[in-house]
């Protein structure tokens, strides 16, 4: 899981070093002379490496989208915001300008006064980089949240390739996947609790009784994850009958569950 979180930290990394590059070009492209003049003697040869904005950004944006839905995802609204035209807007002024409208090279003038062009999108995507950036100190200061981000995600595929075994009328194979999320995710919980357990492979079982006797679970949720375990068990071993699809269902609904609400 560490490993994981080293990837997210480097693609972050490069993430933000592009959007970076982003910036630069988008007030090039917005105030040439004045961003010549700024650099110096060094100026053509630096704007020459700069990518062009309006080929790079939608590719940009889509990744940094991912990243700030998984890790930060009380600021996604926030982050669309930036890019996406207000609905409705009457007319479009300076506080209402997006990158949306300079993708499209939007110019508003009233006479022979402009009223906003496309440095009127600098702001917001300095927002966007600025709300990106803030994604790194998650890692600094909830390295534990971020570990459980990066789980929940994985268990999410698994659970989702539980779900199309079972449209497909593999229910012990769905069953058994989901088993080993739930077992996964029990695990984790027991060590976000501190609480340890002396056999060597622990089950479902021996984890839900840990849990129970810590204070973790109350009775209702220890029956349901007993009744958990009871179908993952048929699915896994008993030869006297098939698990039903109603069972398996049932089986990768509750452990997507408790991914979501026990840790």
């Amino acid at each position: 899981m560490l490993s994981n979180l080293e990837k997210y930290k480097k693609d972050l990394k490069s993430l933000v070093a592009r959007g970076e590059l982003l910036l630069m070009a988008m007030e090039n492209e917005c105030f040439p002379e004045q961003f010549a003049k700024d650099l110096g003697g060094k100026a053509e040869e630096y704007i020459k490496s700069l990518p062009k904005f309006s080929n790079d950004y939608q590719a940009w944006y889509s990744e940094a989208k991912v990243v700030i839905k998984q890790l930060l995802p009380d600021r996604l609204s926030d982050f669309e915001r930036h890019y996406e035209k207000p609905k409705p807007r009457k007319d479009i002024t300076f506080d209402n300008y997006r990158i949306e409208d300079y993708l499209q090279g939007l110019n508003v003038t009233r006479g022979w006064q402009k009223v906003v062009g496309p440095d009127g999108a600098i702001p917001q995507f300095q927002q966007q980089l600025a709300i990106l950036k803030s994604v790194s100190s998650r890692f600094e200061s909830s390295l534990f949240d971020i570990r459980q981000l990066v789980q929940a995600d994985l268990f999410d595929s698994e659970l989702e390739a539980a779900r199309e075994l079972i449209k497909h009328g593999f229910l012990r194979g769905a069953g058994a996947i989901a088993g080993v999320v739930l077992e996964k995710h029990l695990s984790q919980v027991a060590e976000n609790h501190n609480i340890k357990t002396r056999k060597k492979d622990p089950t479902i079982s021996d984890f839900n009784d840990l849990l129970k006797n810590g204070g973790v679970l109350d009775v209702p949720s220890w029956r349901q994850i007993q009744r958990l375990g009871d179908i993952r068990n048929l699915c896994d071993h008993n030869k006297d009958r098939e698990p039903t699809e109603e069972e398996a269902q049932e089986l990768v609904d509750g452990v997507e569950k408790f991914t979501k609400t026990l840790f």
